[in-house]
């Protein structure tokens, strides 16, 4: 053990999956003593032969380090995990992927048992951790001295993004940008799915799709982002009414190719019925309403 290490913030880490165990060996690599769990203990072997101590127990882990984190299955294996180990003076910070309202009620249960919390959304995979170039990071939200003090440490693996005091807004923000990635990942299923029965090269199409949506979802949820701040959802280049017409060609055309419109209809009927209810002038920004429940 180096001098260098003793400086390092401790850690302990709950939770070897395969995101959990690229985290550690960040962690390692960085010379923070790490303390790690895992209810599978064979998967905590390599690691330890990488100068981890492995903890018998959860509760032993926990003891072991101020900075507590967790990255298990889901909600419940938080609770499963951490249930009867001391958290008093505890700072927590959940990497377990949860919904907002279970981030929030998972701030006050570690709240109601002397710990500090931060809840965290990590926006990578595995093979990103431990290289600031692949660009992951993680959100993190709830206090923010907490966040403030472990900063440093928290970075080691892939950025940081604080997104606010309520502990469920990391969660908030890493389904609705993973929403997103799986909205495109249907279009572009979609647009292979027209083409697979031609002489087309799905690889030569490749460049042209991802070229066209990167040119379309930047400028559009730019749009989408400033007419929601201000109200304004007319739009004289794309309006509903526009897009609305020439939503027959696309449902024709994917029967004509014998291919499904289950990904695209959804979306199309959700336009016809901003069009009846606001009226030809609006884009699609006001579709956003539309989707929101009222009461």
């Amino acid at each position: 053990m180096t001098a260098n290490t003793h400086r390092k913030t401790p850690v302990t880490l709950l939770g070897l999956g395969a995101m959990g165990t690229a985290l550690a060996r960040t962690w390692l690599a960085a010379g923070h003593p790490l303390t790690v769990w895992n209810r599978t203990p064979a998967r905590a072997e390599a690691l330890a032969a990488e100068g981890a101590k492995v903890a018998d127990s959860v509760a032993e882990a926990v003891a072991a380090s101020t900075l507590v984190v967790v990255c298990l299955l889901d909600d419940a294996s938080v609770g499963t995990a951490l249930d009867g180990a001391d958290l008093t003076g505890r700072d927590l910070v959940n990497l377990t992927t949860t919904t907002p309202a279970q981030a929030r009620a998972r701030a006050a249960w570690a709240e109601e048992r002397g710990a500090r919390y931060l809840d965290g959304g990590i926006m990578a995979v595995p093979p990103m951790v431990g290289i600031p170039e692949a660009g992951g990071y993680v959100f993190y939200s709830g206090s923010r001295e907490l966040f403030e003090l472990h900063r440093e440490s928290l970075a080691v693996p892939v950025g940081t993004a604080y997104v606010g005091e309520d502990a469920g807004f990391a969660a908030l923000h890493d389904v609705a940008l993973l929403s997103a990635m799986y909205g495109m990942f249907a279009g572009a299923s979609h647009a292979f799915a027209l083409i697979r029965g031609e002489d087309i090269d799905p690889v030569a199409f490749a460049p042209l799709l991802g070229d066209w949506v990167r040119a379309m979802v930047g400028p559009m949820v730019d749009g989408t982002a400033r007419g929601l701040a201000s109200g304004a959802y007319d739009d004289s280049e794309s309006n509903l009414a526009m897009q609305v017409a020439g939503t027959p060609t696309f449902l024709t055309t994917a029967e004509e190719q014998g291919v499904s419109p289950e990904l695209i209809r959804p979306y199309f009927e959700l336009m016809r019925r901003g069009l009846a209810a606001s009226g030809a002038g609006e884009g699609t920004t006001s579709l956003v309403d539309l989707l929101v429940r009222k009461g």
